[in-house]
């Protein structure tokens, strides 16, 4: 832990999902920094190299639980675990995700239900059974941070399921918020920007694809399109993140902050 760094976190078990690698990794890592004890799921069965070496070094704080957030009873077990390891989640960073896309006209099925399974129901069921986990245990300070997306704020022709995905996490994250006010439980998102993490080389691509575009000029494009004129970096959402999960974010619910370098205004 970096001792300089206020530990605005302690005491706090965090629970994240999509934590092997990308924002999901960066953000467990603050979140040790600033004292948390953290579960990290994600699908595979063993840990990133990444994550292994953040395991290596936070042996005490940090527990990995290979889950597939698409199956009710593996977010189950991850509970258990995740209560075994540390006790109580007391926070909930709700980030496991995926993207694809196509042509309005050639988006099958196919790939419409692997989206929504993961993106909508994966992340709706994590968020549930992590609030009534709370709710039953009277948590105090309980806070879940559910990612969504700037995709969320409005619609792109060749990105029509993601975006949607990430409009139904807000709008869960708003309703869920008024539900779990009268137990003093806070729901807030964080809708990023471009951010440049590893998925970026398969976006990339995609829309190299559809677009007929040289391979990197997609990425090249939307960093010069940010207000501030670069992509941002996995490390560029965890102020948010922290701070969101923190005390000094009591009186704050049903929000879901933009991180985007200015590309939504709201």
């Amino acid at each position: 832990m970096n001792t300089s760094a206020p530990a605005r976190l302690q005491g706090k078990h965090a629970l994240l999902t999509g934590a092997a690698g990308g924002i999901g990794l960066a953000v467990a890592t603050a979140y040790l920094q600033h004292g948390a004890r953290c579960t990290v799921a994600d699908i595979g069965v063993n840990p990133t190299p990444d994550l292994a070496a953040l395991m290596a070094s936070h042996p005490d704080t940090l527990h990995y639980v290979p889950t597939d957030v698409t199956q009710l009873d593996q977010i189950d077990a991850l509970l258990r675990a995740a209560q075994a390891r540390f006790g109580p989640v007391t926070t909930l960073f709700n980030n496991a995700a995926i993207f694809d896309m196509a042509p309005l006209l050639d988006s099958g099925e196919a790939m419409f239900e692997k989206m929504f399974a993961v993106n909508v129901k994966g992340a709706f069921f994590v968020m549930q059974k992590v609030l009534a986990q709370m709710v039953a245990q009277h948590v105090k300070g309980g806070a879940v941070i559910n990612m969504a997306s700037q995709a969320g704020r409005r619609g792109e022709a060749l990105v029509s399921h993601y975006c949607a995905t990430k409009a139904a996490i807000i709008s869960y994250t708003q309703s869920a918020a008024l539900a779990m006010a009268p137990h003093q439980i806070r729901v807030n998102g964080i809708a990023p920007g471009v951010i440049d993490t590893p998925m970026w080389k398969n976006v990339d691509a995609l829309f190299a694809k559809y677009e007929n575009l040289p391979l990197g000029e997609k990425k090249i494009q939307v960093g010069k399109a940010v207000p501030m004129g670069y992509m941002g970096d996995p490390s560029d959402i965890c102020g948010a993140a922290v701070f969101l999960a923190s005390d000094e974010a009591s009186y704050i619910t049903a929000q879901t902050l933009n991180v985007d370098g200015g590309s939504v205004m709201s």
